[in-house]
């Protein structure tokens, strides 16, 4: 389970499942390290996706990894849940634009299937209209800024004061994404994230995956 008081580093995956494993092989075996099964991958494959990810990272750790499900659920919330949990996930996310009443199955079927919820709040302005109507929080608050807005509104900052806002009212952790720098991603940890969310680089440069995480991975302390 995440602990408050460590920093994560969550790799997203969406390569092609060869190329995952390879990827994977190469990271240094660290705890910090979350794996995730990006939308993109999990679209192409599906459930087998996320199990397969899971099944390398764990042989990688020689112990049970966490794994993230990228489900973006927006609707069905109890079955996206359900076969996210069979496959192996440790948490998967649920969009803060998803009916209210999604949002509330999906965080209540996460904790009976005792996997973590995250709640992305990719596109919502207030994140605190969300969270006052639900009546069980989430574990993990995702605060993101979209690939298209990034790379079509470079004006758009990932909205970091948010962070220690909602945990002075909270007790829940934070992720960051949309932030694909050394700098943005040192600038969330200074603010308080606890976890934070890389993708591109690891993606458009597959095989400086080992060094990469390491430079990554050095300011998750």
């Amino acid at each position: 389970m995440l602990n408050p008081r460590f920093k994560y580093l969550q790799i997203a995956f969406n390569r092609s499942l060869p190329e995952v494993r390879q990827m994977i092989d190469l990271l240094p075996s660290s705890d910090r390290i979350l794996i995730e099964a990006g939308t993109p991958l999990v679209k192409r494959y599906g459930v087998k996706g996320i199990a397969f990810l899971k099944d390398c990272w764990q042989k990688k750790l020689q112990t049970p990894g966490y794994i993230v499900a990228d489900l973006k659920c927006m609707d069905r919330g109890s079955t996206e849940v359900q076969a996210a949990s069979r496959a192996g996930a440790s948490a998967a996310t649920c969009l803060g634009l998803a009916p209210i009443e999604t949002i509330i199955d999906f965080i209540d079927k996460c904790e009976k299937a005792k996997i973590d919820s995250m709640i992305d709040m990719m596109n919502i302005q207030f994140p605190f209209e969300i969270l006052q109507k639900l009546p069980k929080l989430p574990k993990v608050i995702v605060l993101h800024r979209g690939v298209d807005e990034n790379a079509m509104n470079r004006e758009k900052q990932v909205p970091l004061y948010q962070i220690n806002r909602i945990k002075g009212t909270y007790n829940v952790l934070i992720s960051v994404a949309g932030g694909e720098s050394l700098r943005e991603t040192t600038s969330s940890f200074f603010n308080n994230a606890d976890i934070t969310v890389i993708w591109k680089q690891f993606y458009e440069t597959p095989e400086q995956t080992a060094q990469l995480a390491k430079q990554f991975l050095e300011l998750a302390r």
